[in-house]
């Protein structure tokens, strides 16, 4: 089957951070049988059984775009760009669709990728995370989007189970809703932790830099960290102007590589305060396949990562995020919770192969559906 795929995110090289899990969607899409692939990303590497799609004006607009933060982060910030920058990506989107006429099924990232979809009744599956619900409050999103849904067999796949509900009721009418979670790159799972008598409890928080994915972190943490028992590490680009306290290791955005083989082994977990509404959070997955247990805000994004009490936990106030520190600096507690994250991750996860098998299966029903018509 001829799949063509679309993302406005993708790392550049193997010292990239954004977009990640793109790339590993790729690859592993790539090996799965039975399928061509040809990509509309940003510039960066492509497996050989990938077609790069995108002419070279197309892959320096994209670089430069994800340079800035991309599509999201754009427009958040205002200004000229954030009015002309969506209008050239659609513009763009919509000239590369119709350059692949010879196109099976359609694998576009993020909702407002498909608006320019043609009208030429191929399928196409369409992945979400917690940005996309954002989008469908804007004015006249929900129906352009249900606009281009009609006369083609379309799967909605959000990346966790939490945002069916809101795609149910904004297109179960005419679209099947199947949450497809993200697989996890073996190099996760290989992670070998080391707990070294005598060193600081290092906690790692990994996130862009905004008041909604830090929370109340600085806040509460603050008095728990000063007196130099505990290390708080934290990784990310600076998206908002953001005054970060002197008592915090502040290393700004991080390969992946560089946590896995530098950070997360010495780590005792992961932090997470955000308010900010997101799909399945990878990073949090990630740290659990390398047996980090989580401390996270109660959201619902996070309740469906961490299983409060056994792999992590769950916190609401200052005095149940201290406590929560309190009890996995207990080394045995620490390693219990942390087996039993990568366990559940691995048996509910597996790799970014398994994800890949996830899609191809919906590649194979909607395109038997398409036949049946």
């Amino acid at each position: 089957m001829r799949v063509f795929l679309v993302s406005t995110m993708y790392p550049r090289d193997a010292a990239g951070w954004r977009g990640v899990f793109i790339r590993n969607m790729v690859f592993a899409l790539a090996r799965a049988p039975s399928i061509e692939l040809n990509v509309w990303a940003p510039p960066g590497e492509l497996p050989e059984r990938a077609v790069k799609s995108t002419t070279p004006a197309e892959a320096r607009w994209l670089g430069k775009l994800v340079d800035l933060g991309g599509i999201s982060h754009m427009m958040r910030s205002g200004g000229i760009r954030a009015l002309f920058a969506p209008i050239k990506l659609l513009t763009l989107l919509a000239k590369a669709y119709r350059r692949h006429p010879e196109t099976d099924i359609y694998h576009v990232n993020w909702l407002q990728s498909a608006l320019p979809l043609p009208r030429d009744g191929k399928p196409a599956l369409i992945t979400v995370l917690g940005n996309d619900l954002k989008l469908l409050r804007l004015p006249l999103m929900r129906p352009l989007l249900r606009s281009m849904m009609r006369g083609r067999k379309i799967a909605i796949c959000p990346n966790a189970e939490w945002m069916c509900d809101s795609l149910q009721h904004a297109f179960g009418d005419i679209a099947e809703i199947r949450p497809v979670s993200f697989g996890i790159d073996p190099v996760w799972y290989a992670i070998n932790r080391i707990w070294a008598a005598g060193e600081p409890h290092r906690w790692i928080v990994v996130a862009r830099l905004t008041a909604d994915k830090l929370g109340p972190l600085f806040d509460w943490s603050s008095r728990l960290f000063k007196d130099g028992s505990r290390e708080l590490h934290l990784f990310g680009p600076m998206e908002q102007e953001i005054d970060v306290p002197d008592w915090v290791h502040y290393h700004g955005p991080v390969a992946p590589e560089q946590l896995a083989n530098e950070w997360f082994p010495r780590a005792c977990g992961l932090l997470t305060l955000s308010r900010h509404a997101e799909g399945r959070p990878q990073v949090m997955l990630e740290a659990m396949a390398a047996g980090l247990p989580i401390i996270a805000s109660r959201m619902p994004a996070h309740a469906t990562v961490v299983i409060d009490g056994e792999t992590g936990l769950l916190c609401d106030s200052r005095e149940t995020y201290g406590e929560a520190l309190n009890m996995l600096e207990d080394k045995a507690t620490n390693r219990r919770f942390g087996e039993t994250a990568r366990r559940r991750v691995a048996e509910d996860l597996g790799t970014w192969d398994d994800c890949a098998n996830r899609y191809r299966l919906i590649y194979m029903d909607l395109l038997d559906d398409n036949r049946d018509d």
